[in-house]
């Protein structure tokens, strides 16, 4: 299925899913690719069902303010926000497509973590989607120590070892 994105169609034709990633702010240096075959990586790993559709957008701290205070009440920028496929999220599954849901990262926020733990900004991106997609997929990190640390587990599985370089905060 092809993917939505716009960017090098054909190099994501024989993907086994249909991910949409928006890039809505200056992101010099992003590679959309990279993040596309993570997504498919991570999205098998957890046995998500061929073809379903995974939407991504990378915004600024402004519109993932406005994001987590509609959303959550949280009137504050966040590093990511996931959504499970809803009636009333910002994109829509086309009737009779899987959509798995929609993650929203804010770059500035990834940069600025980056800085703070001292690794690249695609290493921080690629956390970032990483840890929505597992949040789509049903793990949390709030509720209790231990789902902390099978959240964290699956991220390694996935990312290698995060080290102390991240305590889940949100």
């Amino acid at each position: 299925m092809p993917s939505k994105c716009s960017r090098a169609n054909a190099v994501y034709d024989d993907l086994p899913y249909d991910i949409s990633i928006e890039v809505a702010v200056e992101a010099p240096g992003l590679d959309v690719e990279a993040l596309h075959h993570l997504a498919v990586r991570v999205m098998a790993g957890e046995k998500v069902e061929e073809g379903t559709g995974l939407a991504i957008i990378i915004i600024d701290d402004d519109e993932i303010r406005e994001m987590n205070h509609q959303f959550l009440g949280i009137d504050e920028p966040t590093d990511v926000l996931s959504f499970p496929d809803e009636a009333d999220d910002f994109v829509q599954a086309v009737a009779g497509e899987k959509l798995l849901g929609d993650i929203a990262i804010s770059y500035p926020t990834a940069e600025r973590q980056a800085i703070a733990v001292g690794h690249s900004l695609d290493a921080e991106i690629a956390h970032l989607l990483t840890h929505g997609i597992l949040h789509l997929c049903g793990y949390d990190h709030v509720n209790s120590a231990e789902e902390e640390a099978t959240m964290r587990a699956r991220e390694e599985h996935y990312l290698g070892d995060l080290g102390l370089v991240h305590k889940h905060e949100h």
